[in-house]
């Protein structure tokens, strides 16, 4: 196995060049890079976002159902992102395409009674891997040697459902979702402990605290330029298809949440899942129809239309390029905006 090996010079991650495939000969079949310039521009801001000749172009494909991108800096730069059903977290750079990085991510003699590999991925304070492990249903963090220590895998003795998306606040403490997504039956399977489907914060002296728990399905997490607000995707059928946005509190914990946008009337095909904010607080979201961009007051400014469901972004490259993951394959698009990206 590849280690991540990452060298912090201010909150700068350094090079993860030296990783090769995990096993020698090792390939997906990659689809032909092709193109895209469909998008529903409902607003003259998102002229501002998105530019009128963007392209969203394919990079990747072959996959099973890809999720948690997150762009490693370095020379040569890489995306690292989860496959779920493979089990598999995949490292891409523009020269070498994708390559195995870590497999499996749950052994398959695992007790956990999850399933699938990694889900979100994120990158701390001090530029290390965390990954949600969906179907080991655990937090961990990826150590230089390439081992993993667990950062949170139960709340009050019980085992946690199977973390989701996460996001680093500047204090170090994390936000985190935990849907059932990885347990066969989700809430009717008896090996789920947890009564509710929660938003917890882990603190970093490894401190979980639940802190909402009335989202059915908790997914896509992001944090306000300002870290004032929480935003939460809902990934569940309308009645709720939404995002949820929260105060973030003195404390850390979160104020009364409310509807921040509803996709319930949508007929397009897709669910809200992962998201991903600029630097403006603008929210591209993973949603029905493609990537939702909706400004801070929660107005739809348009959608970077997808021809299969997207499942969650990440910013990457010089900082304005949007990484979207999908069922299959992963995308790009160079945008005008530059992306907050959480102490890299």
């Amino acid at each position: 196995m590849c280690g991540l090996r990452i060298v912090c010079m201010g909150m700068l991650a350094a090079s993860i060049a030296g990783c090769q495939p995990e096993t020698p000969g090792d390939s997906l079949v990659e689809s032909p890079r092709n193109v895209n310039r469909s998008f529903e521009r409902l607003d003259p801001t998102f002229d501002d976002l998105v530019p009128v000749d963007a392209i969203l172009e394919k990079v990747a494909g072959g996959f099973q159902f890809t999720e948690g991108p997150v762009w490693v800096p370095g020379e040569p730069g890489a995306l690292l992102f989860s496959d779920i059903p493979a089990n598999t977290v995949y490292r891409w750079t523009e020269n070498a395409g994708s390559e195995v990085f870590l497999r499996p991510v749950m052994a398959e003699d695992s007790s956990s009674g999850g399933k699938g590999g990694s889900n979100g991925l994120a990158l701390d304070l001090a530029g290390r891997l965390v990954l949600c492990e969906h179907g080991n249903r655990r937090v961990a963090r990826m150590e230089d040697d390439g081992s993993r220590t667990t950062l949170a895998d139960r709340y009050e003795g019980l085992r946690l459902n199977s973390p989701n998306d996460i996001v680093f606040h500047s204090s170090g403490a994390a936000f985190f979702t935990d849907p059932p997504y990885g347990l066969e039956g989700q809430d009717n399977n008896p090996a789920k402990q947890q009564a509710h489907n929660g938003i917890y914060r882990l603190d970093s002296d490894g401190t979980l605290t639940l802190i909402a728990a009335g989202q059915t399905r908790p997914n896509g997490i992001g944090l306000s330029p300002d870290e004032r607000t929480l935003y939460v995707a809902n990934s569940d059928r309308p009645p709720n298809q939404l995002w949820m946005s929260y105060p973030v509190l003195d404390d850390l914990t979160l104020g009364q949440g409310t509807v921040f946008f509803d996709a319930n009337n949508f007929e397009q095909t897709g669910w809200a899942d992962g998201l991903a904010l600029d630097k403006s607080g603008n929210i591209f979201a993973t949603g029905p129809g493609g990537v939702l961009v909706i400004d801070s007051n929660g107005k739809h400014l348009g959608t970077i239309m997808l021809s299969e469901i997207p499942t969650n972004v990440g910013w990457g490259d010089d900082g304005k390029t949007l990484y979207i993951t999908a069922h299959t394959s992963v995308y790009r698009i160079s945008l005008s905006v530059e992306g907050l990206v959480y102490f890299q």
